[in-house]
């Protein structure tokens, strides 16, 4: 047996990029291998042969700790926190008695605290991920060991081993398919784990080793696989299988991927060839990232600053110390001797510096981290306990799985979506057709009524149950026979590649290979005409209750180039027609001339159906007779064995049968979205929050969902889609793509004023008004024309496939690709692996100064949720991986509007002034000692007692903060989504930032030389009652405390937006809480009990019973607060807030008892006429509502017979005609490059372009054309299988109707309340765009005479 000894060249462009992965590893620590894996080589049923190579096992480990790794790994990542380290420091020095004027004890508990609740969280975290982990590496497998099959963990199954499966079950490593119960050892799989499709694939095994069968066969299979190492190319695979001296090529077609589950299959047996954290599964999915918020960041740079701050203050008093100790304290040495071992004014300064540290460090008191962590847990819990956020239908409440995100859910600008499950349901549903000229499926009941479902029953007991229709016009028409309705029903029954399964009589299990084909087949079927089996020659239909046999003369096979699918049938009367439906861009097109009048209205229809968001096919037929289909069959055959460019002669014969066709009609089928998901987009966007949508799904699903969940609107300047097959053709698309944005720009700047009214109801922001300083560091490095980029006006969209994504993600292609999507409003990334959306995710983290957030449901957007800032998993129907890696979790995507703008916009503001008080407060606590100094002959003496310094951040100051940080909100939940405008402070990072940070302690320093000098002043000069004077040490430090904790106290109450009985209970209890313990601390029985410890007694009576010590207080206070409360009056006057205007409006509201949250609404239902004048105004231009999920080969699949299960006679009569494999008709397939667009990449094409020219790919699927082709014969170089994809094109009108002014709608409201009324109301946005259709009747006289359609078959 010969084994490639070298990496064979057509694995270079697998293997090179691996290797640069190689260093950090993918899917846990055991991917971190010894040495380089050049090529793998498995030999079945041998582990001892095949451990040699040490692979690894198919164990998985996502957690990052151990048990003996927890403690030290823990605190490394703990103590990368600036202030921990500097915590650290200074309980190292309050350990040295010779310069602690504080305990030690004071430091060490809150720091002990502050580790130990984040080891606790991290701990729990992490249990979670090991419990998920040891949930998949206990999963059951059927392994074949020892010539029997016995029952294996996940974990113990080692590569080479041969795994059973059956049907349902998930596939636990990489295998390499080698015999299923399926004839000709085809199985069927779904891959939602991995690419978020749920339409079923195909694979099919090595023709040698289809007929094993049987485990005592398997038992002797000695075969050995050489192939590439392991990598994440979820669509590509290359490898050889040596047998019998023997090679046989190996593709991706012959692979079953570990996420992939098992469907219509009884079993199967594969073979292990990457298990573990080398599976692809594993290799996408990332690695598990330590996430902070941008407010961690800055307060470590701000520690920073702080902490240079208190070595400048430490070093003023040293010098002070040491000059004082030179000119005036040696005077004392004779009765004030210095302390040992102090003997010189130098080592007495370096001492005091170190002294002074340790009494300064409480401008950043450990008590800040502990408070924190306190009020992130607080916002958690309200996640958790939000009933708003509950979904009934599933039972699953928000989970907010991390507490230290919170703030930053405030900040979001970019979010990351999957579309399958995310944004939809997956649920196709027959909604609307036009047949023939007449709509139906429109059911509009005046009166409000729900309107009634069709029962089917009675007329079709074939019907399916589940089927929802509700016009009763199209049952009517089928019942008394329309031929034209007829027809359509019947084009439905036949042109497909739907399996049916009849389990018992009537019974039907249709077996779709897309959910669009399902859909339309259940459709037929309920409407009449009933798709009842089919043979590789015959299709069985159940037409109005009557059984008709069908010769299936060819299938003209679906692919992405040629977007359409037909067939060749001849009915019971030996007429031969061909159906066809497609996309209408190219079905249109190839009608007869006299179709004109029918294209024209069935064209309107067409434009109504996309405006509504549905997927649309148009659907077409023609008559063939006798000689057609014999000269057409002939030249059929020709191309189908020619031996040089076989795909184009194909396409060319396809194209030529599939013309002068007569339209039918075409069909609307809704892909629901999930509830909400419209609403929910338009409030994102309205909140300048970009959505990205990462998609494995095809372009066009994509761009039809993304017109469904209005992401993409008609309305738009332009949408550009980038499809590029090489570098230079990416970058000069997205050039020409900027080019163009700048181009419509500055036309729409120097326009009429419909450009300006469009643009001010598009975006809601005024060229002014855009947001400013956050365009990131990476901004700097990209290309020009960047100042022109930067002023974009307009609402651009961008879509780019995924083979397209793979150049411009490049390292020489990062800034070209930021620069064109960032300046779009909506980009939408097509047939993207599960690694390529990390990669686009850290693309704009790392250009972008931008908060991101990436939300999906499946295992392949775990590796983009954890590389994203922050990570949201749906717990839907693909599992709960997602959910596991998340940081929050949810049932529906519509709660995303309520994390972000109730719960994220009040975790970021409580946390900003809960941040900008707290620095306030200690700077104005800790400053007096600072001034004291100068006072005190620089000995580090402190101005207020122990207690008292202990007692300030623990008793009289933490909880009327944690209140404010836990409970305050400027506006209530509805206001923050009745204006998402609200959260662009987060965005902008307004609240909370270096600017404010000095504002703050230059509030608290302000603070504190009122609070030093005033009472200082005072007091140095006045009396008691009884002329005692009252300048004594305790008198000022009493003086001085009590009024800081009456100045912080008002200065919350002012801060505080939103009482709650807990803001009263621990703002006023705080400050009784601090006159009782001053008390106590002064009382007669403190000092009894412990002389040495309370020397002061009755001091804080005799201080508090003076006039003038109050009136010091008033003073002190009065000279604290009342700047505070001018400045705020003023900018309130001058330049309120958006918030400021909400919350006085809400006042006037309740003043005039009008309902509140909802009155504006009227006003704005106005705006609904904009979409009437802009949809009319699009004229003849039109979009196509074009999807359709379906895959290339499955025709062939079925005329060759191979998925049937056919009698041995019948079989081997049907396969001296058909036995070519339709895989290896794919494999054959060149990869082809499209042709650059002469008319310019980066603009979309014209429509009728989309179908001209020969096709790329295509499937040969007619009877007698195929060719026999010996699978040994074969070279050993496997061709790589990979469909190649033609750029789908979108039309979009450059000229946009003139919307009316939006404040002229908001003129409407009742209220009017002078200028804040309007300031209010210009900056309102309306996320509903509720739009009206003139609804036209169409005579239902055929528009063309030429070709009657005939009547329905009668017996």
């Amino acid at each position: 047996m010969t084994v490639l000894k070298d990496i064979p060249e057509k694995w270079f462009p697998v293997v090179l990029p691996i290797q640069k992965k190689k260093k950090t590893g993918f899917g846990g620590k055991q991917s971190k291998k010894k040495r380089t894996e050049e090529e793998r080589k498995v030999k079945a049923n041998d582990r001892e042969h095949n451990e040699k190579f040490q692979y690894a096992s198919n164990c998985i480990m996502t957690s990052k700790y151990n048990i003996l790794t927890f403690l030290p790994v823990n605190l490394f990542e703990q103590f990368q926190e600036v202030a921990n380290t500097y915590f650290l420091f200074l309980l190292i020095l309050q350990l040295i008695p010779q310069i602690s004027s504080l305990s030690w004890f004071t430091t060490i508990v809150p720091l002990a605290l502050v580790l130990s609740i984040t080891a606790v969280k991290d701990a729990t975290d992490d249990y979670f991920r090991h419990k998920s982990d040891n949930q998949v590496n206990n999963r059951q497998s059927q392994v074949l060991i020892r010539g029997s099959l016995q029952n294996e963990k996940w974990m113990n199954v080692k590569v080479g081993d041969i795994i059973k499966l059956e049907n349902n079950q998930f596939v636990a490593a990489d295998l390499l398919l080698l015999s299923s119960t399926e004839p000709h050892g085809l199985c069927y799989i779904e891959t939602a784990e991995l690419d978020g499709e749920t339409n079923m694939k195909v694979r099919q095994s090595v023709s040698v080793t289809a007929e094993l069968g049987d485990p005592n066969n398997l038992v002797s299979f000695d075969g050995e696989v050489v192939c590439e190492p392991p990598n994440n190319k979820l669509d590509r695979f290359c490898g050889t299988l040596y047998w019998h001296d023997k090679k046989y090529p190996l593709s991706n077609q012959n692979m079953l991927l570990r996420g992939c589950v098992l469907r219509n299959t009884e079993a199967c047996y594969g073979l292990v060839i990457f298990a573990g954290p080398d599976t692809k599964l594993m290799q996408n999915s990332g690695r598990t990232k330590f996430k902070r918020t941008s407010i961690d960041r800055l307060m470590n740079t701000l520690v920073l600053w702080i902490f240079g701050f208190l070595v400048c203050m430490g070093l003023i008093l040293a010098v002070g110390n040491a000059v004082w100790e030179q000119e005036v304290g040696s005077l004392f040495q004779s009765y004030l001797p210095w302390d040992p071992p102090v003997d010189n004014f130098l080592f007495s300064a370096f001492l005091s510096f170190w002294s002074y540290i340790i009494i300064l460090n409480t401008v950043v008191p450990i008590s800040l981290y502990v408070s924190v962590e306190v009020i992130r847990l607080g916002h958690s819990y309200f996640i958790n306990w939000d009933r708003r956020m509950f979904c009934s239908q599933c039972n699953t409440a928000a989970e907010a799985r991390t507490t230290t995100l919170n703030e930053e859910l405030g900040q979001v600008e970019y979010i990351f979506s999957d579309k399958t499950g995310t944004l939809t349901q997956n649920i196709m549903s027959f909604n609307k057709c036009s047949i023939y000229g007449q709509t139906y499926g429109e059911v509009m009941d005046t009166l409000g009524k729900k309107p009634k479902r069709l029962d089917f029953t009675p007329f079709n007991p074939l019907a399916d149950p589940d089927f929802r229709f509700y016009d009763e016009k199209l049952l009517e028409s089928v019942k008394v026979g329309d031929s034209h309705t007829h027809e359509f029903f019947r084009l439905l029954s036949l042109c497909h590649t739907v399996m049916s399964e009849e389990k018992s009589e009537g019974e039907l299990v249709y077996k779709a290979q897309s959910p669009d084909e399902g859909a339309l087949v259940t459709a037929a079927r309920n409407f009449g005409f009933v798709f009842r089996s089919r043979t590789p020659g015959t299709i069985t239909t159940t037409e109005m209750g009557r059984t008709v046999v069908y010769s299936l003369l060819a299938i003209l096979d679906f692919n992405n180039i040629r977007k359409r699918m037909s067939v060749i049938v001849r009915n019971p009367e030996g007429k031969i027609r061909l159906y066809c439906k497609g996309a209408d861009t190219v079905v249109l097109e190839r009608l007869h001339s006299c179709n004109q009048e029918l294209i024209s209205i069935t064209s309107d229809h067409l434009n109504e159906y996309a405006a509504d968001g549905l997927r649309t096919l148009a659907l077409a037929y023609r008559e063939l007779s006798e000689d057609e289909w014999e000269a057409w069959s002939e030249s059929h055959r020709c191309a189908d064995k020619a031996t040089d460019c076989r795909e184009d002669r194909l396409a060319a014969a396809y194209d030529k049968i599939e013309q002068d066709m007569m339209l039918l009609g075409a069909t609307a089928i809704e892909d629901k979205l999930q509830e909400g998901v419209q609403e929910t987009i338009a409030l994102l966007s309205l909140a300048n929050i970009k959505i990205w949508v990462l998609t494995g799904d095809k372009q066009e699903t994509a761009v039809n969902i993304g017109y469904s969940c209005k992401m993409l609107t008609d309305d738009m300047t332009e949408v550009f889609i980038i499809s590029g097959h090489t570098v230079q053709s990416v970058r000069q698309e997205l050039r020409r793509a900027r080019e163009r944005m700048i181009e419509l720009s500055r036309a729409k700047d120097e326009g009429t004023k419909g450009w300006a009214e469009a643009r001010f109801m598009g975006n809601g922001l005024k060229d002014g008004q855009e947001k400013d300083g956050r365009t990131g560091e990476g901004s700097k490095q990209l290309n020009s024309p960047c100042g022109d980029m930067d002023n974009i006006s307009g609402e651009f969209a961008l879509i780019i496939s995924g083979h397209s994504l793979a150049h411009a993600l490049e390292a020489d292609m990062e800034s070209e690709f930021v620069l064109t999507a960032c300046a779009c409003k909506a980009v939408i990334c097509c047939r993207v692996t599960p690694l390529q959306k990390a990669q686009v995710v850290e693309l704009i983290k790392k250009h972008k100064n931008a908060v991101t957030l990436a939300i999906g449901d499946g295992a392949n957007d775990v590796s983009m949720i954890k590389s994203a800032h922050i990570g949201v998993g749906i717990s839907g129907q693909e599992g709960i991986q997602a959910v596991l890696a998340s940081d929050y979790s949810f049932a529906q995507f519509r709660f995303l509007q309520r994390l972000l703008l109730v719960h994220g916009r009040w975790s970021y503001l409580r946390m900003c002034r809960f941040l900008c008080y707290f620095f306030y407060k200690n700077f104005a606590f800790t400053m007096v000692h600072f001034w004291f100094g100068f006072f005190c002959g620089f000995s580090a003496q402190t101005v207020y007692d122990q207690y008292f310094i202990t007692l300030y951040n623990i008793v009289y100051t933490s909880l009327p903060v944690l209140a404010m940080g836990v409970f305050d909100q400027d506006v209530p939940d509805h206001r923050s989504l009745e204006y998402p405008k609200l959260y662009e402070p987060g965005q902008l990072n307004l609240l909370f930032n270096k600017k404010e940070f000095f504002i703050c302690i230059a509030q608290g320093i302000y603070t504190s030389v009122v609070l030093f000098f005033v009472p200082y002043a005072v007091l140095s000069n006045a009396t008691q009652i009884n002329g005692v004077p009252l300048a004594d040490y305790q008198t000022f430090a009493v003086t001085t405390a009590t009024a800081l904790v009456i100045v912080v106290s008002v200065q919350i109450a002012l801060d505080t937006g939103f009482w709650t009985i807990f803001n009263h209970m621990f703002v006023w209890g705080s400050v009784g809480s601090y006159f009782t313990i001053m008390f106590a601390l002064h009382s007669q029985t403190l000092f009894r009990i412990f002389p040495n410890q309370f020397h002061f007694v009755g001091s804080a009576q005799n201080t508090l019973l003076q006039p003038v010590v109050w009136l010091t207080i008033a003073l002190a206070t009065a000279i604290c607060v009342v700047p505070v409360l001018a400045f705020r009056f003023l900018k309130l006057d001058l330049k309120p807030q958006l918030s400021d205007t909400v919350r006085y409006t809400q006042l006037v509201r309740q003043k005039r008892r009008k309902p509140g949250g909802r009155s504006m609404g009227g006003a704005w239902r106005g705006t609904g006429s904009v979409s009437e004048g802009r949809l009319g105004a699009r004229g003849g231009s039109r979009r196509s509502g074009y999807a359709f999920s379906h895959q290339e080969g499955f025709g062939e699949l079925i005329t060759s017979g191979k998925n049937m299960r056919l009698s041995s006679l019948a079989l081997a009569n049907f396969a001296s005609k058909h036995s070519s494999s339709w895989i290896e008709t794919l494999r054959r397939k060149k990869n082809t490059h499209t042709p650059p667009n002469t008319s310019g990449e980066c603009s979309p094409a014209p429509s009728n372009m989309s179908g001209t020219g020969p096709a790329l790919s295509n499937s040969s699927s007619v009877l007698g054309g195929s060719q026999e082709t010996s699978i040994e014969e074969e070279s050993n170089t496997a061709v790589e299988l990979s469909s190649s994809s033609h750029p789908a094109t979108l039309e979009v009108n450059e000229s946009k109707a003139s919307a009316p002014d939006s404040s002229t709608s908001a003129a409407a409201t009742t209220d009017s309340s002078g200028g804040w009324t309007l300031s209010l109301e210009t900056v309102q946005e309306t996320p509903f765009d509720q739009r009206g259709f003139a609804r036209a009747s169409y005579s239902s006289d055929p528009p063309c005479d030429a070709r009657e359609l005939p009547h329905p078959h009668t017996k």
